[in-house]
């Protein structure tokens, strides 16, 4: 198994773990948990945790791809950052708006948009990686 194959296992692996969990809290949300939801005005927090969670983890997949695809060809160190950071981001982002959905501390707030950066470097890390790959 090449480089790349064995590298595409952990977003691959991520992707399977952050989708369950995904689509898991987010019928909770519509769920088991609407009512709460509602009634403490947190139900679009929670609807945004949601989608963040899944957005990401179908990304991993593409990530997955890519690397599975690139076979051997080198370069695919950013993609790996990419995918680890969408599974932080994953964690601080939607995890601290699940967290607050449900009456958590306040103090978790700031870390929301410690999550939304590593988001957000993670997808320039993809950028810069397919414009090193038109070079």
């Amino acid at each position: 198994m090449s480089k790349p194959s064995r590298q595409a296992a952990f977003p691959l692996l991520a992707a399977g773990i952050l989708g369950l969990t995904g689509v898991a809290l987010g019928a909770m949300g519509a769920h088991a948990m609407k009512a709460t939801l509602a009634e403490r005005g947190m139900m679009q927090a929670w609807e945004t945790a949601a989608r963040y969670h899944l957005f990401h983890a179908v990304g991993l997949i593409g990530i997955a791809a890519w690397l599975r695809a690139a076979n051997g060809d080198g370069g695919w160190g950013k993609l790996i950052w990419a995918a680890r950071l969408w599974v932080i981001g994953t964690v601080l982002f939607s995890g601290s708006l699940y967290w607050l959905a449900i009456g958590g501390p306040r103090w978790l707030g700031p870390i929301t948009p410690l999550g939304g950066v590593a988001f957000m470097i993670g997808w320039l890390l993809v950028a810069l990686t397919a414009l090193a790959r038109r070079a």
